[in-house]
């Protein structure tokens, strides 16, 4: 009403993505600015240059609106302030802009509870996986046609190829039968991690995240997927190109009460291939290598048939059909909406 009175007004800013978020500038850079007869001050206090957002927090930026030590009735009545804030990723591999988001934040933003398309992980808290019969989860990678598995509570993207690359044995040199440890590493392994990976494009190899793989082994009469993926996750390994695990298989299926299981699958397989995407993945008349090993032996790796049965074998005694996987680093940006006429692209 009179000079000198103020307000002060409480700006919330929320990182609400899946990253944690560094303050690299602010502008204008000086607290106090002034608008014709308005003086703005803004507060420092959890506002500095160098500050970390992280991924779920909110502060809380106070801006204080001062009427100037005027004499005569100003002749502009309104003033504008913006004050903008330029966040960069905290571990410096990439900048986020406000307006900006990320890959995870676009894939995010998608999520549903019915039909096709990006769910909730009920299993793995902060994670999302695509489910359904053809879900727009369509990526181009290395100039191919990949799909999106699932957006990781790290906020890497888990992708794997659309089409086979080909006919392999899991491995053929440990022991008589061939071994079922990924780690020793199996002959597929040691192929996707150094012959693969270096045929791929350099910019292709430069956004792939090394990451830690569940490539524990699992039952084959398993009815228990919390179980199944708690044994899966109790070995790891740490690499670059894998393959899809047992349990993400059943996983991507929407029809969860007939197919989100080993005996529940197979007992419904005429129905679970028409609701996962992943079953179109496995080439005619042919069969998918997984990641995951049978338990109660050292040398059976699980597979997928064409028509969504699942099932095991000996590592070295059939050359089964290989879909790579690998993780996408966190903070890339996509275009695009996900369809196979319209797949996202990586911008950045």
């Amino acid at each position: 009403v009179s000079p000198k009175d103020s307000i002060e007004y409480d700006i919330t800013v929320t990182n609400s993505g899946t990253i944690d978020a560094k303050l690299d500038k602010i502008t204008p850079t000086d607290l106090v600015t002034k608008n014709g007869d308005v003086i703005f001050t803004r507060s420092e206090v959890g506002f500095k240059v160098g500050d970390v957002l992280k991924a779920g927090e909110s502060k809380t930026l106070t801006v204080k609106v001062e009427y100037d030590d005027v004499t005569s009735q100003p002749e502009s009545t309104t003033e504008s302030f913006t004050v903008t804030l330029d966040y960069v990723q905290a571990d410096g591999s990439g900048t986020v802009t406000p307006g900006g988001e990320t890959a995870a934040d676009k894939l995010i933003a998608t999520e549903t509870t019915s039909g096709d398309g990006l769910y909730a992980d009920e299993y793995e808290t902060g994670r999302y996986i695509y489910k359904g019969a053809n879900p727009s989860n369509y990526i181009t990678f290395n100039d191919e046609t990949w799909r999106i598995m699932s957006v990781e509570n790290d906020g890497t993207l888990k992708i794997i190829r659309n089409e086979s690359i080909g006919n392999r044995a899991w491995d053929t040199t440990g022991g008589t039968y061939g071994s079922n440890d990924w780690t020793r590493p199996a002959d597929l392994n040691t192929y996707l991690n150094n012959d693969y990976y270096n045929s791929l494009t350099s910019e292709s190899q430069n956004l792939i995240q090394t990451h830690t793989w569940g490539v524990g082994p699992v039952t084959m009469s398993n009815t228990d997927l919390a179980a199944q993926i708690q044994s899966e996750n109790g070995t790891t390994w740490n690499g670059n190109i894998g393959l899809m695990t047992l349990s993400e298989f059943f996983r991507a299926n929407t029809n969860a009460s007939k197919c989100g299981s080993y005996g529940l699958n197979n007992s419904n397989d005429s129905i679970c291939k028409t609701t996962n995407y992943m079953v179109s993945l496995v080439p005619s008349s042919g069969c998918v290598w997984t990641i995951s090993s049978r338990a109660t032996s050292s040398n059976n790796v699980f597979f997928v048939i064409n028509d969504s049965y699942v099932n095991s074998y000996g590592a070295m005694y059939e050359n089964y059909n290989v879909l790579p996987a690998l993780y996408l680093k966190s903070g890339i940006t996509l275009e695009g909406e996900g369809t196979s006429s319209n797949p996202y692209t990586i911008v950045s």
